[in-house]
């Protein structure tokens, strides 16, 4: 399959950069939604729609004459549910939901309505990485994801529903990743360098859900915007994604949960519009922290310093 995070990460980052200036704040884009769309920049609309297409274009004639170059089958589905402890799943929705998330802000950034920006920039990471399962339809060697489909989905809501709730994303989902031993077991499907490693050994991705604490406190409070609590997912010895492939091999495969913070980036103040596109890009990722892991073995312990 494509490596999802690696494509996820290169749209976000890309939507995000189609902007040359910081995004309009939620509160400047709610303050009068009487003059819906008469703020409208229509050439920051056309770079914006013209970039994306071009963009997306790209990527999947890419995608079609360089990865699925092989035998084809009729279009088909495959229950991949049960491989991998679902962090494929995780990966899927992180991607959405910040393809969606820069999708908002940048229609925000053109000068579209409010209601129009969030309903519409909303589902772009579910429209952008949902193509990915036809593919994998007619490939014989994988099939077409019903729950890849509803992680794209899920990611995407995420964001439609914080949008219409408060205007702004509250609970964010992150990534971080470490080198883990089990590549070297299996570098062909796990990668075999530091960029496929981090594209496709999920031993060493955990997923996270940060949580901006001060925005549900009453104005004034004295918690810091820029420290956030976080709860993070992962898994390890999941080298294979088979069960009695994994057996066989002495594996294991279990799950990890964590408890930590992150601190969020955008809220360091600065002037700079290189610095505050750079924050908005790194938000997506969470920063090395201290963290505190039950295993899915039913084993505690900490790290002083987790990736």
């Amino acid at each position: 399959m494509v490596p999802r995070w690696g494509l996820a990460l290169g749209l976000s980052c890309g939507l995000r950069l189609a902007a040359a200036q910081p995004l309009n704040s939620p509160a400047a884009a709610t303050a009068s939604p009487a003059l819906a769309d008469t703020l409208l920049r229509p050439n920051r609309l056309r770079l914006l729609v013209g970039g994306s297409a071009l963009g997306y274009g790209l990527i999947y004639t890419g995608l079609a004459t360089a990865w699925y170059t092989g035998p084809r089958a009729p279009l088909h589905w495959f229950n991949d549910w049960p491989e991998w402890k679902q962090m494929d799943k995780a990966g899927h929705a992180w991607g959405a939901f910040h393809e969606s998330r820069a999708a908002v802000d940048l229609l925000r950034w053109t000068g579209l309505s409010e209601k129009k920006s969030i309903w519409y920039g909303s589902f772009v990471g579910f429209v952008v990485q949902s193509p990915i399962e036809l593919f994998d339809g007619f490939d014989p060697a994988y099939g077409a994801s019903a729950t890849d489909l509803a992680a794209n989905f899920v990611g995407s809501a995420g964001v439609l529903a914080q949008q219409l709730a408060w205007h702004d994303v509250r609970i964010m989902p992150k990534v971080s990743f470490h080198l883990s031993p089990y590549a070297r077991r299996r570098p062909n499907a796990l990668g075999s360098n530091f960029p496929e490693r981090l594209l496709k050994d999920y031993n060493g991705q955990t997923y996270w859900l940060c949580t901006d604490v001060g925005a549900f406190l009453k104005p004034g409070n004295r918690w810091p915007r820029w420290l956030q609590p976080a709860v993070g997912y992962g898994a390890e010895e999941i080298v294979y994604n088979d069960a009695g492939v994994n057996a066989a091999q002495g594996l294991r495969p279990y799950r990890q949960y964590y408890l930590s913070f992150d601190v969020d980036l955008r809220r360091i103040p600065t002037r700079s519009k290189f610095l505050k596109t750079s924050f908005y890009i790194l938000s997506i990722i969470h920063l090395p922290a201290p963290a505190l892991e039950l295993s899915g073995r039913g084993k505690w312990s900490f790290h002083g310093l987790y990736y």
